[in-house]
């Protein structure tokens, strides 16, 4: 009963809601979204512009990557406090100063002038990003009656699922068109105005302050050590050789301290830092579940269709940018037609269209080749771009549809960083995998490219002979190319194993559904029923 006198307030909203949508919400909610929107496209904007931005601040190719490793760790710091700061400073506040911040920070990146300066402003704008995007799956699930779901959910889903999506295709374009300092600059007068109407307009709640006295300092220490050390470790393992390295090592440790730590405060502490009761709620952690398994395979394709193209095509920014644009057009065409299917499917049975769909996708990509171009892949990116939006707003529903809105904000903050969790590790795991499969392939047809093969010494003699034309070494040019085409074709075969690890585990995510109980229809109150 103490539960459902804190939340009158918001259940009272939500019930007059129904009637009538109050104006001053709706902005303020679209508002929000584009922030969100700014938050999740800046993780992968630069994704497809390093090269230009390690030219342009004269970086090395050990450093370049922190321009996207320093947003990472910090964002995945502050999303799941951003519940806990939401409720002492309200959203309002939250929202309209990390909006303002961001803005600020992305200003700054821009006049970077080398990688250090880069390296901490990036920092800065990926940890006050980070509180904008759980605060906006708060809001939907809060403000909005259950009748109005099945038109917010596909927004959110669509914005958490696009941004990421279309980034190397904004990045590259931006970086061709104009410079790379676009990148950052593009931000500018949005974060502008929507730090301005969200300050006007957002009024879904009270700041409790007298909950700063009982902040526990140590629970958020500790956090951030454990989810930054465990960032740092999954993005920069492979590179390092894993624990060869001493640095891998230490973030290793640092990073199982520092959650021993965290975990026994969130449990014992009177106000933990992160709210864990939320998984408590059957719903929310299968919910949870299905949300890390989508950040593998969101963020795990994003990285490789670009890695593909770049690598094995020799494509540049923009041509990669146009290339990926048919998963984002895919998903903002499904975006509706995901939001009509929620009212009337089944949410598990959504999923299982989504999952198989993923997996028929990837598994396309499993007969992939040295001559896939634009058309080959248009169909596997159709399919993505469509089965990422028929689970996610499944998905959405399902983890955050069911809690009663006083655990909605910290639950958001949860449900958002497990995304991003998969996101690491499925890049962590994909990345070695490439690395250790490549290095096999390569052994093995290196096998069969000896003087004992007679198509291998039939094809290098016509080699050695056209290259004599030409009036070169035909004999060490021939094994050169020669040597190419095998480190290109264990790298394409690395790529196969990939996809079809991810057909597995998409598949396997069917029998996941099958485990998960018909949630109940429950408005924003739908926690007591």
């Amino acid at each position: 009963m103490a539960a459902t006198a804190t939340v009158n307030p918001v259940a009272t909203s939500g019930a007059g809601a129904e009637e009538r949508m109050d104006p001053r919400r709706l902005i303020a909610f679209f508002a929000m979204v584009v922030g969100m929107f700014m938050a999740i496209l800046d993780i992968q904007i630069v994704s497809a512009s390093l090269a230009e931005i390690q030219a342009g601040l004269s970086a090395g190719s050990d450093e370049i990557g922190w321009v996207q490793t320093a947003y990472l760790i910090a964002e995945v710091i502050m999303i799941p406090l951003s519940g806990t700061l939401a409720r002492i400073v309200s959203t309002r506040v939250l929202f309209s100063v990390a909006a303002a911040g961001f803005t600020a920070s992305s200003a700054l990146a821009a006049t970077a002038t080398n990688i250090d300066q880069m390296i901490v402003y990036r920092a800065i704008q990926g940890f006050i990003g980070g509180g904008m995007i759980p605060s906006v799956f708060a809001a939907a699930f809060t403000i909005f009656p259950a009748s109005k779901r099945n038109i917010v959910s596909p927004i959110i889903g669509l914005i958490a699922t696009l941004a990421p999506t279309i980034g190397p295709t904004v990045g590259g374009y931006l970086s061709h068109a104009f410079s790379w300092h676009w990148l950052f600059l593009v931000n500018v007068i949005p974060g502008i105005i929507v730090a301005t109407l969200t300050w006007i307009f957002i009024d879904f709640d009270e700041p409790e302050l007298g909950l700063f006295k009982k902040f526990d300092w140590w629970g958020l220490f500790s956090m951030a050590i454990f989810l930054g050390s465990l960032e740092y470790v999954l993005e920069e393992g492979n590179a390092n050789d894993w624990f060869n390295d001493d640095h891998i090592v230490i973030g290793a440790v640092a990073a199982t301290v520092a959650a021993a730590i965290f975990f026994y405060r969130a449990f014992k502490v009177e106000f933990p830092v992160v709210d864990l009761r939320a998984f408590a709620n059957r719903n929310f952690t299968f919910g949870s579940l299905f949300s890390f398994v989508m950040g593998i395979g969101l963020y795990g394709l994003t990285y490789l269709y670009p890695l593909y193209l770049g690598r094995i095509r020799g494509y540049d920014s923009l041509m990669i940018g146009e290339t990926m644009f048919v998963s984002g057009l895919a998903m903002f065409l499904t975006a509706p037609v995901a939001g009509f299917l929620a009212g009337r499917l089944d949410p598990r049975v959504m999923m299982t269209i989504g999952f198989a769909g993923f997996a028929a996708g990837t598994w396309t990509m499993s007969q992939l080749t040295a001559d896939w171009d634009f058309w080959e892949l248009l169909v596997p990116q159709i399919l993505r771009g469509c089965s990422l939006m028929l689970c996610m707003v499944p998905i959405n529903n399902i983890a955050l549809g069911t809690l009663p809105p006083a655990r909605i904000r910290n639950a958001s903050g949860l449900f958002n960083l497990t995304r991003n969790l998969g996101g690491a590790v499925g890049l962590a795991i994909i990345n070695t995998i490439l690395t250790q499969r490549q290095d096999l392939h390569y052994a093995r047809l290196a096998e069969h490219v000896q003087w004992g093969n007679p198509e291998a010494v039939e094809r290098l003699n016509n080699m050695t002979s056209n290259f004599d034309a030409y009036g070169l070494d035909g004999a060490t040019a021939a094994v050169n190319q020669l040597a190419q085409m095998v480190q290109q074709q264990a790298v394409i075969m690395s790529f196969i194993d990939v996809f079809l690890i991810l057909t597995a585990l998409f598949l396997a995510m069917i029998l996941g559904v099958l485990m998960i109980k018909k949630p109940e229809g429950a408005g924003p109150g739908g926690g007591g029923h």
